[in-house]
This record gives C-alpha cells, sequence and structure tokens, in this order.
C-alpha cells in the first residue's frame, strides 16, 4: 500500500511539474523547467546554467554564469516552442511575456484539461496494479476475503482523495489561466 500510495504522489507530483510549465501571461521562472542548453556537448538545465531573475510582472531576465553561453541560451528559449522571444544586450537574456489572447487562454485550457485527465489514467492504472496484486494475495493465501475486501476498499478511497488533488490543481490552473 505504501508503494502505491508513493507512485501516486509521484504522479501528482508530476502533474504540478506540468502545471508550472503551461505559461500564463505572468513572469515565472517555472516556464524555463523545461529548456535545455548545450553546455559543452552535454544538454543541461537552463536554471543550471543562468540565474533567473523576475524583476517586473511581465518581463524576465535570465544571466548566464558564462558569458559565452549567451547566444547558446537564447538558441535554447527559441526552440524550446514557449512562444517567448529573448533578446540579449551581450550580458543578460531579456524575455518579454506577451499577454495572452482569449483564444490561447482557452487553448491552454484545453491543454490543461487533457493533462489532468492523464494523470487521473496513471492514478487509476495505478489502482488497477494495486488491485490485481491483492487479487494475487487472496489467491496465494496472504489475504482473507474480508481483508481484500478491506483493503480494495482502503485501495479506492486512496485512488479517489488524489484523483480529487488532480482535479483542485486543474480548476486552480485553469483558472489562473483565465484571469487576467
Amino acid at each position: 500500500m505504501a508503494d502505491i500510495e508513493e507512485s501516486m504522489k509521484k504522479t501528482v507530483a508530476s502533474l504540478k511539474d506540468t502545471f508550472n510549465a503551461i505559461r500564463t501571461g505572468r513572469a515565472s521562472a517555472a516556464i524555463f523547467d523545461r529548456v535545455r542548453v548545450d553546455y559543452y556537448g552535454t544538454k543541461s538545465p537552463l536554471n543550471q546554467v543562468a540565474t533567473i531573475s523576475i524583476p517586473e510582472a511581465r518581463s524576465i531576465i535570465i544571466q548566464p554564469f558564462d558569458k559565452s553561453l549567451i547566444g547558446e541560451i537564447e538558441k535554447a528559449i527559441q526552440t524550446a516552442d514557449l512562444g517567448l522571444n529573448p533578446s540579449n544586450d551581450g550580458k543578460v537574456i531579456r524575455v518579454t511575456i506577451p499577454p495572452l489572447t482569449q483564444d490561447r487562454r482557452k487553448e491552454l485550457v484545453k491543454h490543461a484539461k487533457a493533462d489532468a485527465e492523464n494523470y487521473r489514467t496513471q492514478i487509476r492504472n495505478i489502482r488497477r496494479d494495486g488491485n490485481d496484486d491483492l487479487k494475487k494475495r487472496q489467491k496465494a493465501g496472504e489475504l482473507t476475503e474480508d481483508g481484500l475486501k478491506t483493503e480494495t476498499e482502503k485501495l479506492q478511497k486512496l485512488t479517489d482523495s488524489y484523483i480529487a488533488d488532480i482535479n483542485r490543481l486543474y480548476e486552480a490552473k485553469e483558472k489562473e489561466i483565465m484571469e487576467g
């Protein structure tokens, strides 16, 4: 049961990371979490090769630790398909977050909804695997019929609570995307 709960926790944490990467019209360092920069032949996360700061609500400043990386960082942001246009002055990269159109907001909400559904499915798959394991344990004589019923009910309650977490995360993200 502890392994199942740990898997469900990881699934919800992964959804949080996915939602953080969705641009909402406000500056956030999290939108660069998936950006990888070619650092001497190795793809490194942007936050490991530069400092990311947010001086205003709609602007981000990226200051590389190594000035020679400025072009690589700019290229990585452009190829990351974030819909952002970085500009550099030779020392830092400035990224202005454009306001989102209503159509783009609706599209982002659709993506968030699809992501949430995928993660709900993952939680249900974890539950299914747990139920299969419980049935195997019952056949092997490790669990009684009543024990199987009790454990199955516990597993369902656990599943319901994690699906409720996913629903809360989705609702909060939808609200965040649509406001502004």
